[in-house]
């Protein structure tokens, strides 16, 4: 199994008052591509930071991460932007769908920023609409929308250019117990057919109940990481 992340001894620190924080304190992680695994631990435990600085939105301040064999830490904007619009998806707990635009421009507009054509774009808009069962929405906004569609046209749009690598954070925070596992399962089983990685960061025992690989945070570290054997 490829690797297409590594982290090594990565530490993390934020300004707090007059001295700092160490949200991170040396996570030495790897994961490999078809994973399906998430990132535990209350608020706090450094999963967030390790999630953002794993999406090049944010750096380390000491050691390493490596997200498919480039190194956080010496991208520059424009080559952390180029990582994310290439190769990245993300689905938020709070959706980020861009409310006056239809469910099709939403999913949409990752496309717009690669080079693809009209009717190419089109089609893998469709196709990610399929995938989650909203193919009968494109022309709907999002205010028209139940939590779990809007959940949906997210995971679509992180979908859409079948991206090697999925971050999720907390993305069943706002949804149902029954909207979650629908949207578990369409991940689910996009993981499986398409052989896109997972990694979520997450509390919620939804999530946890679906996961292959479980790394517990605790104060920054890692407290312990296992597989799950299905």
């Amino acid at each position: 199994m490829e690797k297409i992340i590594t982290t090594n001894k990565l530490i993390k620190r934020f300004p707090m008052g007059k001295g700092e924080f160490t949200a991170l304190k040396g996570i030495d992680l790897e994961f490999g591509t078809g994973e399906f695994a998430g990132l535990i631990g209350p608020s706090g435990s450094g999963k967030t930071t390790l999630l953002n600085i794993l999406g090049s939105l944010d750096s380390p301040t000491e050691g390493e991460a490596m997200v498919l064999g480039q190194s956080v830490s010496k991208l520059s904007a424009k080559g952390a932007a180029r990582l994310r619009k290439e190769n990245l998806g993300f689905i938020f707990q709070s959706y980020n769908l861009l409310q006056v635009h239809t469910v099709f421009e939403n999913v949409e507009f990752p496309l717009l920023l690669l080079d693809y054509t009209a009717a190419e774009r089109k089609k893998m808009v469709m196709d990610a609409l399929e995938w989650v069962g909203l193919t009968d929405k494109v022309k709907q906004k999002p205010p028209k929308l139940s939590g779990g569609e809007c959940q949906r046209v997210a995971v679509a749009r992180a979908m859409v250019k079948r991206p090697s690598l999925v971050l999720a954070d907390e993305p069943t925070a706002n949804l149902d117990a029954a909207n979650s596992h629908n949207i578990l399962k369409t991940m689910e089983n996009l993981n499986r057919e398409l052989k896109t990685t997972f990694l979520f960061a997450t509390h919620d025992e939804k999530v946890i109940g679906y996961l292959k690989r479980k790394i517990f945070l605790k104060d920054g570290l890692v407290d312990k990481d296992e597989l799950v054997n299905n």
